[in-house]
């Protein structure tokens, strides 16, 4: 076979390139290692320098940036970029969804509509989409028959500066678009980010060039690109999601969800981990799921965002002077601080999920002083490559535990060894084993003690069955000394257990725990269901399955589909509760608790009879007897909301010490202002 001429060459080559970005970027499936691109990308690049009349503007080479331009220039949107309504209440986010499906209820068929705008046989039932938030800097980028034209900011939503000279440089934007049927016009508009791993190798570069070290990914974004230098932009690893659609003429999608897979198509890379909900509840719940999920991430995000499916439903509610009205943003606030890592340890969960933790050099963050954080699972720590007497950079968001972000590499200043994770339980010395296809390593020993000791001191805790004394210290001893097997055990203790077996635990003390043990079994079933720890079942969704089914035969016969119709609850929690009821071991729990006299039935309440239905809380600073999640469990198992940030829907702020700048904005906006004891009397009132 006769050699390539240069021209083939630079042609296969080109394709080549575009095939693997598009495969890494869109895909996440690459097929080659970093160093095998860039030789290929070398040879390109060498090969137009030999022969430039062969260069094509819209060559892989290109985003190795060019000469800078002189000035940003201003360009107007042809479609304006609003902005997005918010809320930090899962409360508020339930009352929008309620909001627009009366809405569209209300909404007449559209009669008409483009192929880009609407589909008039749409339902009128909403289907939301679900992605996320991304924190970084707006962009839209313009393609007129496939090929790359204008890119511009969002600037005040009306006139963005052009940066497209920058975003030529970023990774997964196409500078052709490929596929079928590529529109003849076509502006995408998403979010140009930078990863948490590029910020730390950016910053280890400006530490070898004595430069001051980038704080966050967000900043560094917004300042690259808007460089006058598209060089200096290339450099940077700037990526780009892309979440919406500007003008267009003769894109064929009618959805949401179908214009994410079109864009996938044409080589953009979509925004990831997109949900498709038919419903409220399903809404809800997924919300609770994917916030769970962030702390992995390796990208910033500030929240969830929420949109319509369909675009005839979106053309029917329309938008405001600021905002459509067919999304919205449940965010979280976000704060960070650097402090040192000292060391990392395991422990062992309720289920036996083996948790490695940072213990840190206590940080004061959002009027609270962390001195640990959660590092997830051991894929997290391979990750971030994070080791004991590494500077960290720790984030706690919303109700979320503390989370290391990111490794300052360049304030690594002598050889640290690497974490290596145990390959056998720390505590019944059982071999741990990963879950098949996921991340966690468990220990699978049903009778490890530490598994043991977690359940039992969140059963004893207020959130579970509130057994007033029954520490961590009194369950270690329990457990150690092989006294109590499981939760009913606890039941069958004397006082003369207690002083028998325990260090330092006398008569009356004695007296007391068996007396805060027996007063316990009067609970009621919410609160069993809550304590057992079932997997996803909450303090909320428990009083709502047991107002639905008020006794324990009446739940052991709901199928998961009966379960599933309670509004908020859905089909996870349902399939969660049905595999513990179904299982020897949630059997033998239930009838073991029988069996000792717990209460097992629960009283049929209207919600407006609750003593905190309709009042919202927010909870700050450090309190002296609650955990934050035992108040605010408190609080929704008496009908309240609990919120995390203070507004003027705000009832009450339940301030403890330390309590810094939302009790200040509570009292600037004249909410009430409480303490734990204050908060106690109105409860009892």
């Amino acid at each position: 076979m006769p050699p390539l001429t240069p021209a083939e060459r630079i042609d296969q080559l080109s394709r080549e390139i575009r095939r693997h970005d598009r495969l890494y970027y869109v895909e996440a499936q690459p097929e080659i290692t970093d160093l095998e691109y860039d030789r290929l990308l070398e040879e390109l690049k060498q090969l137009e320098a030999e022969h430039p009349e062969l260069a094509h503007p819209d060559s892989p080479t290109q985003r190795l940036g060019d000469a800078p331009v002189g000035e940003l220039e201003q360009v107007e949107h042809r479609v304006p970029m609003l902005s997005i309504n918010n809320t930090y209440s899962l409360s508020e986010l339930a009352a929008y969804f309620d909001r627009t499906a009366k809405q569209l209820s209300k909404q007449p068929a559209s009669p008409s509509g483009t192929a880009e705008s609407a589909d008039p046989e749409s339902p009128k039932s909403p289907e939301w989409v679900m992605e996320y938030k991304i924190d970084g800097v707006a962009a839209s980028i313009l393609y007129e028959h496939g090929t790359l034209v204008r890119a511009v900011t969002r600037g005040n939503g009306r006139v963005g500066d052009d940066i497209t000279h920058n975003i030529r440089t970023v990774g997964g934007v196409p500078l052709r678009l490929s596929g079928e049927s590529v529109p003849a016009v076509l502006e995408v508009r998403g979010e140009v980010y930078m990863t948490n791993a590029d910020l730390v190798e950016l910053n280890l570069r400006q530490a070898a060039a004595g430069q001051p070290a980038y704080k966050n990914t967000r900043n560094v974004t917004a300042g690259t690109i808007r460089l006058l230098d598209s060089r200096i932009a290339a450099e940077r690893r700037l990526r780009f999601f892309c979440h919406g659609v500007g003008y267009a003429e003769g894109l064929t999608a009618t959805t949401h969800m179908e214009f994410l897979h079109q864009v996938g198509q044409f080589g953009l890379p979509p925004t990831p981990n997109v949900r498709l909900l038919n419903s409220t509840a399903a809404a809800m719940e997924a919300a609770r799921e994917l916030e769970e999920q962030m702390p992995s991430l390796d990208f910033e995000v500030d929240g969830i965002v929420f949109k319509l499916n369909a675009f005839a439903q979106r053309e029917l509610l329309g938008t405001t002077s600021k905002s459509p009205r067919w999304l919205i943003a449940y965010k979280r606030e976000r704060y960070e601080a650097t402090t040192v890592l000292q060391r990392i340890d395991v422990q062992v969960g309720k289920t036996g999920t083996i948790t490695p933790v940072a213990y840190l050099q206590p940080v004061d963050i959002a009027d609270t002083t962390v001195s640990r954080a959660s590092l997830h699972n051991a894929d997290e720590i391979e990750r971030l490559d994070v080791r004991e007497g590494d500077t960290v950079v720790v984030e706690k968001a919303g109700k979320i535990i503390p989370k290391v972000v990111r490794v300052e590499k360049h304030l690594r200043t002598t050889e640290l060894p690497p974490f290596v994770f145990p390959t056998r339980c720390p505590e019944c010395q059982s071999p741990l084993q990963r879950d098949d296809g996921g991340v966690y390593i468990r220990c699978n020993n049903p009778t490890c003690p530490a598994k043991l000791r977690q359940r039992l001191a969140f059963f004893a805790s207020r959130v579970g069955m509130d057994i007033d004394g029954l520490g961590d210290k009194l369950i270690d001893q329990l457990v150690n000394k092989q006294i109590v097997r499981n939760y009913d055990d606890l039941y069958r203790l004397t006082a003369e257990d207690f002083i028998k077996h325990l260090d330092l635990v006398k008569s009356k003390k004695a007296n007391k725990l068996v007396d805060a043990i027996a007063e316990s079994r009067s609970r009621g079933l919410a609160r069993v269901l809550t304590a057992i720890a079932i997997r996803h079942v909450g303090p909320r969704a428990a009083q709502l399955i047991t107002q639905r089914f008020p006794n324990l035969p009446a739940l052991q016969a709901a199928s998961e589909e009966d379960l599933a119709s309670i509004n908020e609850v859905g089909p996870v929690i349902a399939r969660s509760v049905r595999e513990y009821l179904d299982s020897d071991y949630g059997r033998e729990t239930l009838r073991g608790l029988a069996e000792v006299g717990v209460d097992l039935t629960e009283e049929v309440v209207a919600t407006d009879s609750l003593p905190l239905t309709g009042k919202t809380f927010v909870v700050t600073g450090a309190l002296q007897r609650y955990k934050r999640e035992e108040i605010e469990a408190k609080i929704e198992q008496l009908g309240g909301r609990a919120s995390g940030s203070v507004s003027s829907k705000t009832d009450y702020l339940i301030a403890g010490d330390k309590a810094g700048s939302k009790k200040t904005k509570a009292e600037q906006l004249g909410v009430t202002v409480i303490d734990e004891d204050q908060f106690d009397r109105l409860v009892s009132e």
